[in-house]
């Protein structure tokens, strides 16, 4: 069987070249986050909520690359677990603001030099030239206007 030559190959899509990538970085790190009881998702929902402090749920969603549907199922798990909080916003009632406990800040705690040795591993790897490129470039392809 020959190759049908007006698709191109595998090793020349970006979605494959893309998904190649994300296993490579995340096959690491998903049995820490197995250890410490989280998903992938709930990780970087709590990550987001690290850095940027209390957030409505639609800016978690977007800062977490997480679709709204998805982000109130995980919100409910992370509640159940007692690692986030639910509240009101003083300034609009209708709208709530999510933090993180002081569990949810150890569980980052304990696990957030894992996650750096293996971003590390990556950029030695790579050299720091060329991880910052790709960082930078990931960054261009998610602000094209396509």
């Amino acid at each position: 069987m020959t190759r049908d030559t007006t698709i191109p190959a595998t090793s020349q899509s970006l979605p494959i070249a893309l998904l190649r990538a994300r296993e490579k970085v995340m096959g690491p790190i998903r049995s820490m986050l197995a250890n410490a009881g989280v998903t992938e998702q709930q990780w970087r929902v709590l990550r987001v909520l690290m850095e940027e402090g209390p957030l409505d749920p639609t800016t978690i969603a977007e800062r977490a690359v997480l679709l709204l549907p998805s982000l109130t199922r995980i919100l409910q798990k992370l509640e159940e677990k007692g690692l986030v909080t639910r509240s009101k916003d003083d300034a609009d009632r209708r709208r709530q603001v999510i933090t993180v406990t002081q569990a949810g800040h150890a569980l980052i705690a304990e696990n957030i030099s894992e996650s750096q040795r293996h971003a590390q591993q990556l950029r030695d790897e790579l050299g720091e030239d060329r991880f910052n490129t790709l960082l930078r470039l990931l960054g261009e392809l998610h602000e094209l206007e396509i």
